[in-house]
């Protein structure tokens, strides 16, 4: 099974433990976390909770978020991947496709780079047909992102846990 990926400027790979205090930066930054579902920041438990969570996800469905990593510096720079949105059951079954970078590597190109890849490791290594991606309405940076991908609004509705209205994207192969 693949479990990381190179582009250019970047390595995709599975998770390891010297990844939980970057990450844990990350989801601790309220400018990061805006958009994310009602919009609180995670702190150490919970971010090393999720990776547990996001590295099983690997074993029970044979995808996952990739850790996004420098490959000039080695810096964690944050996620990118592929998940099943429980979190929203009006689009199940689906796979999506996410991503979440720290401040210092937005407006560079390296969410788009990233997501590019993951999503060509979705439709050729996994043969997936259908690809989602959900975003909070008012986040116009993921929703850029997901028309570079090829994605069309599919629909507008409400997450159920946060309120907060989403847009769903889709792009069928």
């Amino acid at each position: 099974m693949t479990t990381s990926l190179c582009t250019p400027r970047l390595l995709l790979r599975r998770w390891r433990e010297d990844d939980l205090d970057a990450m844990t930066a990350i989801n601790s930054d309220p400018e990061v976390m805006r958009w994310i579902g009602d919009g609180s920041v995670q702190g150490r438990r919970q971010t090393a909770a999720r990776i547990a969570v996001w590295e099983r996800e690997w074993e029970e469905h044979g995808v996952g978020l990739f850790a996004v990593e420098c490959r000039e510096s080695g810096q964690l720079a944050g996620f990118t991947g592929l998940s099943v949105p429980m979190f929203l059951p009006e689009v199940l079954p689906a796979i999506e496709i996410g991503w979440r970078l720290g401040r210092p590597f937005w407006g560079r190109g390296l969410a788009t780079e990233a997501a590019r890849t993951a999503l060509d490791f979705a439709l050729r290594e996994r043969g997936l047909a259908r690809i989602v991606s959900i975003h909070t309405v008012g986040n116009t940076a993921s929703e850029r992102i997901m028309r570079k991908l090829g994605m069309r609004l599919e629909r507008e509705t409400v997450h159920p846990l946060s309120g907060r209205r989403v847009r769903v994207h889709v792009l069928e192969t």
